[in-house]
């Protein structure tokens, strides 16, 4: 005998199944005509449209004469610790690196790819003694990435690391992490890979002599900036044409 409660489950059980046929059917459907291109009114990001997301101003170079960004990097230093990771974090500002000295700077799309490894900073590296000799204080290389990163690289590269207490880096070529890319912004030189390599902001491959805060001389890859740029120009950002321009200031 049926009582009516349990007729009320045996409905139940009905209405549910009934749902769950339908939710199926749906999804198949979905699942069959829903590609990105059918779905009427979806519109995907392009690259032009990421490359317009960019300031102007982030990818107009900055004159030589004129004074650099001020920015403070997130940075790691060396502390008293048997730990495997020694570090702590500290803020180190333009100024802190290129205030009251007259400095190398090369900037390269990003630690790790073959250009930057395996020819630009090994340059730099090689002509240290007489880039220094030609009245430089310091050579630094900066790349947008984080700091962790900046080591690591340093480290396969083969540089050698500064072990003493508070120190910031390597003991030739410094290397800087320009994470959020904030100096690379304020020097205008700013570039999206989307398509091309799929690096997200990153900065131009260029080289500079700062002198107190301010550009004395630019090498600029390919002229300016290309945005989503197929070839990765490296002809003037290089350590030989840095040294022919040093040597030319000393006659």
């Amino acid at each position: 005998m049926i009582t009516s409660l349990t007729r009320h489950c045996m409905q139940n059980n009905a209405s549910i199944v009934s749902r769950a046929t339908t939710l199926a059917a749906t999804t198949a459907h979905h699942a069959t005509s829903s590609s990105p291109a059918s779905i009427p009114g979806r519109r995907y990001l392009s690259d032009d449209s990421l490359t317009m997301s960019l300031k102007t101003a982030w990818s107009t170079p900055i004159k030589e004469g004129a004074t650099i960004p001020k920015v403070i990097f997130k940075t790691r230093v060396r502390v008293a610790s048997d730990v495997e990771n020694p570090f702590d974090w500290k803020d180190v500002t333009s100024e802190d690196y290129f205030k009251g000295k007259r400095s190398v700077l090369f900037a390269l799309p990003g630690a790790f790819t073959p250009t930057c490894s395996s020819t630009h900073v090994p340059g730099y590296d090689a002509a240290y003694d007489e880039i220094k000799s030609l009245g430089i204080d310091e050579i630094y290389c900066l790349s947008v990435n984080d700091t962790f990163v900046m080591r690591q690289w340093g480290l396969k590269l083969g540089l050698s690391e500064d072990k003493t207490i508070g120190a910031n880096g390597f003991e030739k070529v410094k290397l800087i992490p320009d994470g959020a890319a904030l100096f690379t912004r304020g020097m205008g030189m700013s570039t999206l890979w989307t398509s091309e390599r799929g690096f997200g902001e990153r900065s131009w491959r260029y080289s500079a002599v700062i002198d107190d805060m301010k550009v004395e001389k630019m090498f600029i890859e390919g002229g300016g900036i290309t945005q989503n740029s197929g070839p990765d120009p490296f002809e003037v950002s290089d350590a030989d044409t840095m040294l022919e321009y040093l040597r030319s200031c000393t006659k």
